[in-house]
């Protein structure tokens, strides 16, 4: 039940007819719950899949559309094989909770355009539609709130005969199961050019989104799911829903919190019988739906919008005492993300500000302390390097070094650091190099195993001073 109105809400933010996302819940659900790698997690047309390909149908049309979601199928199970899943570990949790924000805003963005320029009767069924979600589930949970918010609004509307957009005004609903669709479009390489984009941005978000929530899923429960399958299972599960008609889709988090916390199902059953029920409800219920007001699914989506967010991210307490960096990173996230309206760019964006951020914060840790005993018989000057050695804090330890004025021989101790590029080997070897032509002689010592491999292989075959 709580999938139909987020399902039709979100044909609307991508711009196609309820029915297509009505389908797409009803195949993503039914075969994700055979393919999946997480049981009981819900997969459907979720509002994070359908931002990012709404440009497609607005500015291509419907057969482009549905190329567009076949061929994001192809590419996750492609990523799937290539096992993306695992690389899941390197995206920090900042990024996530910029990713979850983020989402939260483009929902909410999405819900303007049927709240501006239509008649003034539409503002007080949303904030009754409002009201009736925030106050029922502290009634009971039995039934879901959006529900109970749809089917007060929808008789409201009916007895009162009042004038305003129903869900029937934005395209005919189903009346029969989902029929075999093949996209009549020319398999050039122009047409692959035009989705291609689309299709990647697409497999990321709902590769991103669906493993997140797995993972959610397998704290919740305590138990492992396996998430390379469900990677491809997702890749599956999407071109069945663009051959049958339908927008794709992804796990849906509210819906699966919905299945795993309020209802304590953990088999695939559940997710297999959503998507039942569904097609029952809707061909079955058609006529319905259709007289719903668009009042009501607005403001179940600002509803989702607001649940979605995390508030506690952007409490004055939360800000003090996070580190700034981690701060960049989440703010980052957001900002690509709601300029672009793109969740995949965002997220890279997001990562790549995490790395810098932690290679900045990193390189900050290495030392170089010199000791020079007045007691030894050969003058010596001694160096203890302290800390990881890469890239971003090796290229200033060439500067770190008194080789003018050093005695003629140098130990440098390398016990407490380890070297992890060819970076760190040039630097080496730029400082050998400028001690050499001062006529002095460089003792390099205290390596551990996997610094002396890396040396000994690149030490002198890196082209010269860097």
């Amino acid at each position: 039940m709580a999938l139909i109105p987020e399902a039709i809400s979100f044909s609307i933010i991508a711009g196609v007819d309820p029915r297509v996302g009505l389908f797409s819940s009803f195949i993503m659900a039914v075969s994700i719950a055979f393919l999946g790698g997480r049981p009981a997690m819900i997969t459907a047309a979720t509002g994070a899949v359908a931002l990012v390909i709404a440009p497609v149908a607005r500015d291509y049309g419907m057969e482009y559309f549905i190329a567009t979601v076949i061929l994001a199928g192809v590419f996750q199970v492609v990523l799937g094989v290539l096992g993306v899943a695992r690389l899941m570990r390197f995206i920090p949790r900042s990024v996530m909770v910029g990713f979850v924000n983020a989402l939260a805003i483009l929902i909410f963005i999405a819900q303007l355009p049927h709240l501006l320029g239509v008649t003034w009767l539409v503002y007080p069924l949303v904030a009754v539609g409002l009201v009736i979600m925030v106050v029922m589930p502290r009634i009971t949970r039995v039934i879901p709130a959006p529900l109970v918010a749809i089917v007060l609004l929808t008789i409201a509307t009916v007895v009162t005969a009042i004038n305003v957009p129903t869900v029937g005004d934005q395209g005919a609903l189903p009346k029969s199961l989902p029929e075999l669709f093949i996209p009549n479009v020319p398999l050039t390489w122009e047409t692959f050019a035009i989705i291609a984009p689309f299709s990647i941005a697409m497999a990321l978000v709902g590769l991103l989104e669906s493993l997140m929530t797995a993972k959610l899923v397998d704290d919740i429960t305590d138990t492992h799911s396996r998430k390379t399958r469900e990677a491809w299972g997702q890749g599956v599960a999407n071109m069945l829903s663009g051959l049958f008609g339908g927008m794709g889709g992804c796990a849906m988090i509210g819906q699966t919190m919905i299945n795993v916390k309020a209802s304590g199902a953990r088999t695939r059953i559940s997710t297999f019988l959503a998507g039942v029920f569904l097609l029952i409800l809707v061909v079955g219920l058609g006529d319905l739906v259709a007289i719903i007001p668009m009042a009501a699914l607005v403001a179940v989506m600002i509803m989702v919008s607001v649940l979605t967010f995390d508030w506690h991210s952007i409490r004055l307490s939360t800000l003090k005492r996070m580190p700034k960096s981690e701060t960049t990173v989440m703010v980052a996230t957001v900002v690509v993300v709601v300029l672009t309206h793109n969740l995949a760019i965002g997220v890279i964006v997001g990562v790549i500000v995490a790395m810098v951020a932690f290679a900045r914060r990193v390189a900050h840790f290495v030392s170089v302390e010199r000791t020079l005993p007045l007691d030894e018989t050969t003058p010596t000057a001694y160096y203890t390097v302290t800390g990881e050695l890469f890239f971003a804090s090796s290229n200033d330890l060439t500067t770190q070094f008194e080789y003018a004025v050093d005695p003629d021989r140098i130990v440098i101790d390398m016990s407490n650091s380890h070297i992890w590029d060819a970076s760190t080997v040039a630097a080496l070897d730029a400082i050998t190099n400028k001690y050499e032509r001062h006529g002095k002689r460089v003792v390099l010592l205290g390596m551990n195993e996997a610094s002396t491999t890396m040396h000994n292989r690149l030490a002198g075959n890196l082209g010269g001073e860097h």
